[in-house]
């Protein structure tokens, strides 16, 4: 029997992969400064645990890719980290991101376990998705247990199985609107929870950013996401149900540099990436078409607030190009009009 190792990388194989090393060489940045800071003996061992999974996702990586003669990607390295600086955020907030950084791994595991082809690129792809889950699950009791688990809101369990009987249940963009659904209101907490999340992120990236451009594009971001945060808990507040906390105290006053420009403006990137997705799958999920419709008008503000991102990144050298397809005209050495 053939050696399934021995197949070429699928072009999907090589953007996971590509992608897990950029992501986790960014994150072992990130939680080598919380695991350094934290003073919760609690937290402690979940960062740990998050930080040995993604220098262990580097190792094997980088086997896989001088197996492969694929170039090591450069990603993140101890250059965009200060260790000397001081604490940053709270360790109730770094408990928080790591909750939701572990739900942002479920998800990309998923996508990547159904495109893979290779068997020892699906066994990594779920390894990483197991790990996800472990840090999912620690994260979550640690929060429960010291009672800064946001739960989402609660409502009445059905008194029978109803039908939709016209287009009411659609419902207009003036007038009179039926109550929220439960997967409406799941994606709308989902929403101003990853909104307030990103907004305390950016808040502490401003104070200690070193470039003029970066900090006037964090405060810009800050913004969005208040009024994104806004938007979104107004709806729910107007159908009498609450809304998540925010976090805004979570970070110090530090203003010593901690994180490169570079690592800061990707950070921001990708949880813009992850926003969008949330977005785009909120709007699919809500039947109310004012609901819809305030999805569909955010998505382009958000995607222009990426592009913006993916400047800054390409005027200072930072963008780091994934694979690409062969460039057919450029090897055939002929010109196109």
């Amino acid at each position: 029997m053939q050696d399934k190792s021995e197949v070429r990388l699928t072009a999907a194989e090589m953007s996971t992969l590509w992608s897990q090393y950029i992501n986790d060489s960014a994150s072992v940045c990130v939680l080598s400064h919380f695991l350094e800071k934290v003073e919760d003996d609690e937290v402690h061992p979940i960062i740990e645990f998050a930080l040995n999974t993604s220098k262990r996702n580097l190792s094997l990586l980088n086997e896989l890719f001088q197996k492969e003669d694929f170039p090591v990607p450069i990603g993140f390295i101890e250059e965009d980290i200060n260790p000397k600086a001081p604490k940053l955020f709270s360790d109730t907030f770094v408990l928080m991101y790591l909750r939701n950084m572990a739900v942002l791994g479920l998800a990309a595991s998923s996508l990547s376990l159904g495109i893979v082809t290779r068997e020892d690129i699906f066994t990594f792809h779920n390894d990483v998705l197991n790990s996800s889950v472990k840090l999912q699950y620690l994260s979550r009791e640690l929060m429960l247990i010291q009672g800064t688990y946001v739960r989402p809101p609660f409502v009445s369990t059905p008194d029978k199985v109803d039908f939709v009987e016209n287009q009411q249940f659609l419902g207009g963009i003036l007038g009179k609107k039926r109550p929220l659904t439960t997967v409406e209101i799941t994606h709308l907490f989902i929403n101003v929870q990853t909104n307030a999340i990103g907004k305390t992120l950016i808040l502490g990236f401003a104070q200690v950013a070193q470039k003029k451009e970066v900090i006037q594009y964090l405060l810009r971001g800050k913004q969005l996401a208040q009024k994104h945060e806004d938007i979104f808990s107004d709806i729910l507040k107007k159908a009498d149900l609450p809304a998540p906390m925010s976090w805004d105290s979570a970070v110090t006053d530090s203003t010593t540099p901690i994180f490169s420009d570079k690592l800061i403006i990707f950070l921001v990137s990708a949880m813009i990436t992850a926003g969008i997705g949330n977005y785009g799958t909120a709007m699919a999920a809500s039947p109310r078409k004012d609901i819809a419709i305030k999805y569909a008008s955010l998505i382009p503000e958000i995607s222009l607030y990426a592009e913006d991102g993916a400047d800054i990144m390409i005027k200072n050298g930072w963008l780091e190009e994934p694979p690409q397809s062969d460039d057919r005209k450029k090897l055939a050495k002929k010109e196109y009009e």
